[in-house]
């Protein structure tokens, strides 16, 4: 029999459909990702989590953190702190100054710092001392009408108050609970844990740093790197419980290690001493696998007569990478030493120890006389990969994240123009873009909302939970 004819219908066949398809085809990679990640609109586009209502019991900066991704996505999560105080990251900032608005009404002439900007993003804010009998009607109404919950304490503070995982999914089953804890459970489980702490007992500090033989230490460090990037993996973890719940209807318990987190960051350290007995070392700004590829230091400053010793003194460092064989030898080319070319013709014969220590103080000693910036022009002419390290003043005035948005001027509702360097600095999403609304609001700010217009108790309890201590 003849075999049917199959009808061809313009949409199955490859390529653009019509005019303004191929136009768009044919436009630049930068004028397409600049019109459909359309910066500055995302407030115009769906949220993915809207819907989701998320408590955070949390402090400092990793589990917050954690929530704060969840309230960037569209979630509406809900800040529970202590009454009059709220979470002591509040009254950190550079050395404790810069208060920027005040914190409490109880608490007139203190403040909040900037310490915590960033972490509790787009939160409502609420104070309940849940610990308390007289209060876990309320805390435990929250439970049933939220999809999950993030909490810090020391490993069974929660259980004692019967607010652990365990009792909270006899009220709502599909409870999505969260633990983030230092240690998490093991030998060291009732040991409290700090960024630095995390940095520690990893493993990470050991190799970060300058070797001794050159005069350097074991160093951190100096932003809490492992809170913000714990609170990251928690927010995956979520992600991943949040669609578990679709498939099966229940919630689930996860159980998070800031110091696990770190050990992660360390990359080959515990698998070489595992496999060989090595034990890795610090190596500073030279890179252990590829060679040139590391930062070195200039003789003169960008900015010699600036008053902040900052940029009169430290402006000095720039990232060069030229590993590649041909690369290797233009970098050489340039400093004229021909002659390191000739003795290390190929990536393996550079990369060792000894002629990395011999290759970065030549390059070191080529820039003697220079500034960064001329290292960074004679380099970039050579067609050579290079950088300088810039300081906050130079990336807050970098025009490629400013075009991104990745910095950028946002009106705060509550306290004006606000910096923001969150939230869009996180990825791009096409379709459902992260927002930022507002900064960490004062403690208790929300207290009306949640308590009497989303749980529905009257304003006059409220107000006597508020004379008494309870919120």
């Amino acid at each position: 029999m003849e075999k049917m004819k199959t009808e061809v219908r313009l949409e199955d066949l490859p390529g653009p459909k019509s005019r303004e398809e191929l136009e768009a085809e044919k436009a630049p990679f930068e004028e397409y990702c600049k019109g459909i990640f359309d910066v500055g609109n995302e407030f115009v586009k769906p949220s993915s989590l809207k819907g989701v209502r998320w408590l955070s019991c949390t402090m400092y900066i990793f589990t917050p953190h954690s929530a704060a991704n969840l309230a960037e996505l569209g979630a509406e999560t809900i800040k529970i702190e202590m009454p009059r105080m709220g979470d002591p990251m509040r009254h950190t900032s550079p050395f404790n100054e810069a208060y920027v608005f005040p914190l409490h009404d109880t608490r007139p002439r203190t403040g909040m710092g900037l310490g915590c900007a960033n972490a509790n993003i787009n939160k409502y804010t609420i104070t309940l001392d849940y610990h308390l009998e007289e209060m876990k009607e309320a805390f435990y109404n929250l439970v049933k009408i939220s999809d999950g919950l993030t909490e810090c304490y020391r490993p069974g503070t929660f259980d004692r108050w019967k607010q652990s995982y365990r009792y909270l999914q006899e009220i709502n089953p599909r409870f999505i609970y969260v633990w983030g804890g230092g240690f998490g459970y093991g030998p060291k489980v009732f040991g409290g844990s700090y960024d630095i702490l995390g940095q520690s007992h990893a493993g990470l500090a050991s190799i970060t740093g300058f070797h001794e033989d050159f005069g350097g230490h074991t160093t951190k460090a100096t932003n809490w790197c492992i809170d913000w990037y714990s609170g990251t993996q928690i927010t995956v973890a979520v992600l991943a419980a949040l669609h578990w719940r679709r498939k099966t209807g229940l919630g689930t318990f996860i159980e998070f290690s800031q110091v696990q987190a770190a050990t992660r960051v360390c990359g080959y350290g515990v698998p070489l001493y595992g496999r060989f007995g090595i034990v890795r070392q610090r190596w500073g700004n030279m890179d252990t696998q590829l060679c040139v590829h590391g930062i070195i230091i200039c003789g003169k400053s960008d900015y010699p007569d600036a008053k902040n010793p900052q940029l009169a003194d430290e402006a000095r460092y720039v990232m060069i990478s030229a590993f590649q064989d041909e690369d290797f030898k233009e970098l050489c080319k340039v400093i004229k030493r021909n002659d390191l070319f000739e003795k290390y013709k190929t990536h393996k014969a550079r990369v060792e120890a000894e002629p990395q220590v011999e290759i970065y103080a030549e390059l070191e000693k080529w820039a003697a006389d220079k500034s960064r910036s001329e290292v960074v022009r004679i380099l970039e002419n050579a067609g050579l990969l290079v950088m300088p390290v810039l300081n906050d003043e130079e990336v807050y005035n970098s025009d490629h994240y400013h075009e991104r948005g990745t910095v950028r001027w946002l009106d705060d509702p509550l306290y004006g123009d606000m910096v923001a360097h969150s939230t869009y600095s996180a990825g791009l999403l096409a379709k459902t873009p992260r927002k930022k609304t507002w900064e960490m609001r004062p403690v208790g700010a929300d207290n009306i909302k949640v308590f009497h217009e989303l749980l529905g108790y009257p304003v006059s309890t409220v107000q006597g939970w508020y004379d008494k201590g309870y919120v």
